[in-house]
């Protein structure tokens, strides 16, 4: 097979930071405005929520642009963005909300093409380095399974949902 394109020359695991009490989603999205449209996506979906928001871009000056409310989540974001380095990558970490309450808002924004994962879990981003910069192959979201649910699990995952509010 001839080699075109280059060559990875490393592939890494980026475990992102975050607190426990702190959700995240990551995806990819691409154009200088992404971040602004994500800030009013979130903004605009749960009027507690406390967040920020981390974008690599991936042509011209190349920065990282934030966004948010919250000036820790802010530099938090920042900082992972800048370890994953992954061109036209987001990164959102928030307070006060749940996940199911915003990925649908956000792949409404026109710039985003795929979220990779929206999780309360720990995450590990799978990231691939060539000369010309990074991407993110995939992610790791929590922990693999230890069994498959029993009735009683059932049960508790059905008062769960009651208890959220997502189940009569």
């Amino acid at each position: 097979m001839t080699n075109i394109g280059g060559e990875i020359k490393e592939i890494s695991i980026i475990d992102v930071k975050k607190g426990n009490d702190v959700q995240v989603i990551l995806g990819h999205a691409g154009f200088i405005k992404t971040v602004l449209d994500l800030y009013e996506a979130m903004v605009g979906s749960v009027p507690d929520i406390k967040f920020g928001l981390a974008f690599a871009e991936a042509s011209g000056a190349c920065l990282v642009r934030m966004e948010g409310n919250d000036e820790t989540l802010k530099l938090e974001a920042e900082r992972n963005m800048m370890r994953i380095g992954a061109g036209h990558s987001f990164i959102i970490l928030f307070k006060n909300a749940f996940p199911i309450n915003l990925v649908n808002e956000l792949k409404n924004v026109q710039e985003v093409v795929h979220i990779y994962c929206a999780t309360a879990n720990p995450v590990q981003v799978i990231v691939a380095k060539t000369e010309q910069g990074n991407s993110i192959l995939g992610v790791v979201d929590g922990y693999k399974p230890k069994g498959v649910e029993s009735d009683e699990d059932i049960k508790k995952r059905l008062a769960l949902l009651r208890e959220l509010g997502y189940k009569r």
